[in-house]
């Protein structure tokens, strides 16, 4: 991808599925890669520390550096500490990809204020958090730089039992329109990318059991369900001087579940 090659990228979450994919995709394209994950190694499990040691690998085969980044993005000392850390060991920080995200299955009315806090201040807050100190950096350095927030097609979509999730994808949708529209003339651009259902570790009870996967993918025009690959091209496309005229804007990479699908046949007046 056009204007990759050397930047340094901070991927949030980035240990499994979808955030190691586009950890992977960046390096490949020339990238150096700070990964963020939230347990230290000494309190993972052997598969978290696995999976930690397979992506750092993964970059290192492709000629590109790796940073390991502690922090709990629902908080703001290790947010500023993460991208700090990411800045001195790396010199600069050009690209942030907002993909930390957690969510609590729920009907609303016995949804805890403790749990929907926490998804808030996961997937919301700690995304507002990490733009912030990311666009102090580039303000500071007066140079261009990326922003990518990992939303969902749940920022438009109602999904009920999933009531904090779906409004912390929401508000991702206008925090990605406000920062890209308050610092474009900075050289700043802001987008998101929006996946639907996506083979990923953490949808695995419905991708093992074949008549739950029959009835996800029946909701989606392209029959099936996304990989984490397609994904990390979406993000790679948007981080790249490919996209340079691109900014606010939400790419859906969905297979079609955001066109509606139950109006394939119209049902309808």
């Amino acid at each position: 991808m056009k204007g990759l090659q050397g930047k340094n990228a901070l991927v949030t979450g980035a240990t499994s599925g979808i955030g190691q994919a586009i950890a992977i995709k960046l390096a490949q394209c020339g990238c150096n890669i700070a990964i963020n994950y939230r347990r230290t190694p000494e309190s993972a499990t052997d598969t978290e520390e696995m999976a930690m040691e397979k992506a750092c690998k993964d970059i290192e085969n492709c000629g590109m550096r790796s940073l390991l980044v502690k922090g709990d993005v629902s908080q703001e000392t290790d947010i500023v500490k993460m991208v700090n850390s990411v800045v001195d060991n790396f010199g600069s920080l050009d690209i942030l990809i907002n993909n930390a995200g957690i969510q609590t299955e729920c009907p609303s009315h016995e949804l805890t204020t403790a749990d929907f806090d926490q998804v808030i201040a996961v997937n919301l807050r700690g995304a507002f958090l990490c733009a912030r100190e990311t666009i102090k950096h580039f303000l500071s350095q007066s140079h261009s730089g990326v922003i990518i927030n990992i939303s969902s097609v749940h920022e438009i979509i109602p999904r009920p039992k999933y009531l904090s999730y779906s409004i912390s994808k929401g508000g991702m949708e206008n925090l990605t329109k406000t920062l890209a529209l308050e610092y474009a003339h900075r050289g700043i651009r802001v987008n998101a990318v929006a996946p639907g259902a996506t083979v990923t570790p953490i949808n695995q009870a419905w991708i093992d059991d074949p008549e739950k996967k029959a009835t996800v993918e029946s909701h989606i025009p392209i029959c099936r369900a996304g990989t984490t690959e397609e994904i990390a091209a979406a993000v790679a496309f948007l981080a790249s001087d490919e996209a340079a005229y691109i900014t606010g804007q939400t790419l859906f990479v969905d297979g079609g579940l955001s066109l509606y699908a139950d109006f394939r046949e119209n049902w309808s007046a």
